[in-house]
């Protein structure tokens, strides 16, 4: 009865059946997903990430204060304490930096929260604070998707840089601020006006200076919308720079500065990872099914299923980027998955007899139940992570809905068109196998006959060759007079046997390459018995020695765990870009009025980036305006002209593109070094040979510095602050720690920041969350990682702390914590609906209980990849991790339901556990080996951004290795033993 019953319900759930009933509609309707899936992949665009919004409100407050110390307390501290109010509205950072007279308050929200509605707050929170009456009040906004696209650099042997300067604003920043990808054009060079924006919610452009491959230019920068796709953007300013630099000859235009360039090649180097991927995937289903037909069916999957994944991203608005396109890569391994169970459960029943419908409708209702199970679980792992909610949610809602899209498509791929094909095309190679063994038969026969046709023809044809030798002979009376004849006789008796002798090899040889064919298959094909005989002893074994594997597995999960602290540790790998920033400083001369006893301040560094908010972001100051701004500019470019011939001096480096007076200070500058594409060295190695060369510069605070990876204006990775209420014991302890950092390898440009000389009457003072606050800040060579840097200068420091002072993590050093915190508590969240869907889909414990103590089984291998190849234990191999627990949930399902139903047709459970393993070892190995020699490619790293994508591939290679060989064991040994533990207890 429960046997009955179990059936009824796998048919009645089983869609299968239904698209074998309607094969014309099942067909029209994938026909009309692929049409719509071209549109759908067509109309996306590219990308290197997703955009994800930082809403940013800045505040400028001025009055007429002659110190920063009454700054600060007439109106830093009243503005900080009314916006705390805000935290209730999405505000999750606030910081400010005062100046005598001058105040620059720091207000970050959530990315949910909106621009527009957040100003407002803004505005109606400051109109309640008491401040002095002569005090001004500028509230910007910011969105930091706005960012500069592309700049170009404006160069004239014939032109003044002050012709240059007309030309830029009568004839080339109009066109090209008409374009509707463009937000606005700052000009750059001009150090003599400040240029009005065209939108005025923005901060004014400063007076800069600006230099190319250390050629005195003018330049121009386009930002775009923050809606505007940048390469769509950079590609049409590129299209209108190239009308106008023939309709303007006397001057050039040089390409100074984009990352269009990588975001291209980064795209495509996924893009072509991923064709491979499929390629190889598909490849090695072939050697395991044995058949065209069937191959191709399961092939067909991946299409069909991608392309429906397309329409789900165009709907969504995803882009084609790097985090969408390694969530299509991982899955072609379940694409091909879905299809592989279903097509070779219905290979199996056409082996065994079975009509082709009957067998695809018996091999469906077999499998279907695991199939939906398994993937629908899938689906529920990685749900969680498209809906996270803070801002690493915010990032990678691409990657979980697109990968739970495609899982699901695959799946109704799987089980409607897989085996309406199946039943056409398979049934045609059943016959032609069946008119083939008896055309075979036949032919034994024939040819049997045949060569005793040619026996005998040969024996008359060397007959009458020999009588018509001796006839010849006879008629000339030499039959008993020479020898020569009789030797011309059998020459031509000879050349007759040696005609058939070739026909014959020619045969041979064709009939030889079907038999190599045949041979590979047969090779195989013992191989798989091989495997499955010496799988059966195994399995045999351990269930005679459950302690045994039991202790095992937990040796592994232990190992596994133990490798976790000697893996490299960080937010994101280190990228070979073939592209980075120098930033510099020198010391500002003393502008506090009244104040002739303060020294000059020493290079200042801004609060690095514990956010959105760059090393100097809006920390110009008024009084500057009363100074002589081009001297400094001027003194600015030297420097900057200085770096840059020892930067061009490498003969790694193509262009070298300096802004010095950079966001609105003359004493600092940005200079952006483009590397060459054909060079010996990566990007890590060439910065650092940069640092030591410019180590020789004094009095000049330099950072060579990476790309972000997400325009997100930080600096410097690392990032440690002390907190307190005592400027001196807090910049102390700063200098404390920082003299002991300096000791570890790999720190580098490490700073404090600001610098103070006068603790009475500073220059500057920083709050952050309206506590005082000094920055640590460094880069970090090649080989340190985030997460290791933090664990070391947090160990120093703590000894050196004194009860005063509190030591917090900032810019992307608190962001390691966020991001494991929150995957950890995604990755409960993700088992807690897998196990979830599994007790609904099989109505008990059981089963879910043996999937959810077989999910740690994956993680030795993935340490072990991931330690192997160094690579960093962080955002992207988290992402595997998730991964790998669909693919052991998957395989473990497998298993137990076919033991389920083995037990269900009246086999015990030994039997059906061994039965099990006979039939479900193929499917198992070839989706485990299309998975992996999907991935390699990802892994081998290989193309722009490989560092990104390879610590995914490889940490989903070896836990998927380990994962499989552990779990075609531990499963049915963990079955039998909570079921006997379930059976004890409740006897």
């Amino acid at each position: 009865m429960k046997q009955s019953k179990a059936k009824n319900l796998r048919q009645r759930w089983n869609i299968s059946r239904w698209a074998i009933a309607q094969p014309w509609l099942t067909i029209c309707f994938w026909l009309s997903v692929v049409i719509a899936g071209i549109f759908a992949f067509s109309s996306l665009k590219y990308g290197l990430f997703p955009e994800v919004s930082f809403p940013v409100v800045v505040v400028q407050a001025t009055a007429n204060f002659d110190n920063t110390i009454e700054t600060e307390t007439q109106i830093t501290t009243p503005i900080e304490k009314a916006v705390k109010m805000l935290e209730k509205k999405g505000m999750y950072e606030l910081r400010s930096s005062t100046y005598p007279g001058q105040a620059v308050i720091n207000i970050a929200f959530t990315t949910q929260s909106n621009l527009t509605s957040a100003t407002a707050d803004v505005e109606t929170t400051l109109k309640q604070v008491p401040l002095p009456p002569e005090t001004n009040l500028d509230i910007i906004s910011i969105d930091l998707n706005e960012s500069a696209a592309i700049s170009y650099a404006i160069i004239s042997n014939s032109k003044t840089l002050k012709e240059l300067t007309a030309i830029a604003q009568n004839q080339i920043i109009p066109t090209i601020s008409e374009l509707p990808e463009v937000l606005k054009v700052n000009l750059l060079g001009d150090s003599s006006l400040k240029q009005k924006d065209t939108d005025t919610s923005l901060p004014n452009t400063f007076p800069t200076l600006v230099s190319f491959n250390n050629q005195n230019a003018i330049a121009f920068q386009v930002v775009k919308r923050a809606d505007a796709n940048t390469l769509e953007a950079v590609s049409k300013v590129e299209a209108t720079v190239a009308k106008m630099q023939s309709d303007l000859p006397e001057i050039k235009l040089l390409l100074a500065e984009t990352q269009a360039d990588y975001i291209q090649e980064a795209t495509q180097a996924t893009i072509d990872a991923l064709l491979l991927a499929i390629i190889l995937a598909v490849a090695v289903i072939f050697p395991f099914l044995r058949n065209f037909p069937a191959t191709i069916i399961t092939a067909l999957a991946i299409p069909i299923s991608l392309l429906g994944t397309c329409i789900v991203m165009a709907i969504f608005g995803f882009k084609l980027e790097t985090i969408t396109l390694l969530a299509l890569a991982i899955i072609i391994g379940i694409i091909v998955d879905d299809a592989i169970v279903d097509v070779e459960n219905i290979a199996r029943h056409l082996e065994a007899g079975e009509t082709p419908k009957q067998a695809a409708i018996n091999g469906t209702d077999e499998i279907g139940l695991t199939v939906v199970a398994s993937t629908c679980t899938i689906a529920a792992v990685f749900l969680p992570v498209a809906f996270m909610g803070d801002t690493l949610g915010q990032f990678f809602q691409p990657f979980g809905l697109t990968v739970s899209a495609a899982v699901l498509i695959s799946l109704l791929v799987a089980r409607t068109l897989s085996p309406v094909l199946a039943v056409w095309w398979l049934n045609e190679v059943r016959r032609q196998e069946a008119g083939g063994r008896r055309q075979e038969a036949g032919g034994r026969r024939q040819k049997a006959g045949g060569r005793r046709q040619e026996a005998e023809g040969r024996r008359q044809e060397l007959d009458g060759n020999n009588n018509e030798v001796k006839s010849y002979l006879k008629q000339d009376g030499l039959l008993n007079q020479t020898p020569i004849r009789r030797q011309e006789a059998e020459g031509r008796r000879q050349k007759a046997e040696g005609n058939y002798d070739e026909v014959r090899s020619q045969k041979s040889e064709v009939r030889s390459s079907f038999y190599n064919l045949e041979s590979l298959f047969n090779q195989t094909q013992q191989l798989e018995k091989t495997l499955s005989d010496r799988y059966q002893k195994l399995l045999n074994w351990s269930l005679d020695h459950r302690k045994i594997v039991i202790a095992i597995a937990l040796l592994s999960f232990i190992l596994g765990v133990a490798m976790i602290p000697l893996i490299p540790k960080g937010l994101v790998p280190q990228l070979n870009r073939g592209e980075f920033n120098i930033t510099y400083t020198y010391p500002l001369p003393n502008f506090a009025k009244n104040t002739e006893n303060v020294p000059s301040p020493q290079p200042t560094q801004a609060p690095a980036n514990n956010s959105i908010f760059a090393e100097g972001a809006f920390k110009w100051i008024s009084d500057l305006t009363k100074s002589p701004t081009r001297i400094l500019l001027r003194k600015s470019r030297r420097v900057a002209q200085q770096i840059e011939e020892i930067v061009l001096s490498s003969p790694e480096v193509e262009s070298v593109f300096s802004i010095a007076g950079f966001q609105g200070e003359p004493n600092h500058g940005k200079i952006y070094v483009k590397l060459k594409k054909e060079r010996s060295l990566t990007t890590a190695q060439i910065q650092e040979q940069t640092r030591k060369a410019l180590s020789e510069l004094k009095n000049i605070s330099i950072s060579v510095e990476d790309i972000p990876f997400v325009e997100t204006g930080a600096g410097k990775p690392f990032e440690i602050m002390l907190l307190g209420d005592n400027l001196e014991i807090l910049y102390n302890t700063a200098h404390k720690i920082q003299t002991q950092i300096a000791k570890i390898p790999g720190f580098v440009d490490l700073t404090i920041a600001p610098q103070y000389n006068n603790f009475d009457n500073p220059m500057e003072i920083t709050h952050r969350a309206q506590k005082q606050v000094i920055y640590i800040t460094a880069n970090l060579s090649d080989g340190l990682g985030l997460g290791n840097a933090i664990d070391l200068a947090v160990e120093i420091a703590q000894p050196i702390l004194p009860p005063s002072v509190k030591l917090d993590l900032g810019g992307d050093s608190l962001r390691v914590g966020e991001v494991f915190g929150s995957f950890f508590v995604t990755l409960g969240f993700s088992v807690v609906c897998m196990l979830t869907v599994l007790v609904l889909l099989f109505g008990r414990f059981l089963e879910p209980l043996v999937v959810g103590l077989c999910l740690p089984l994956s993680i030795v291998g993935a340490m072990l990849g991931l330690l192997f190849t160094q690579s960093d234990f962080g955002v992207i191999s988290l992402l595997g991790l998730i991964f790998l627990l669909g693919l052991l949930d998957k395989n473990a399902l497998l298993l137990m339901d076919y033991i389920n139903q083995l037990r269900q047709s009246g086999l015990n459970r030994r039997q059906a556990i061994l039965q099990t393993g006979l039939v479900r070892l193929r499917p198992i190995l070839m989706t485990t080996s299309s998975t992996v020699l999907g991935m390699l490619p990802i892994a081998l790293g290989l193309g722009a951004g490989a560092e990104l994508r390879q610590p995914l591939a490889v940490a989903i290679i070896g836990g998927l290795t380990t994962s499989t060989l552990l779990s075609l064991i531990v499963v049915p040994v963990l079955y039998t033993l909570l079921e006997d533990w379930w059976k004890l207890k409740l006897g």
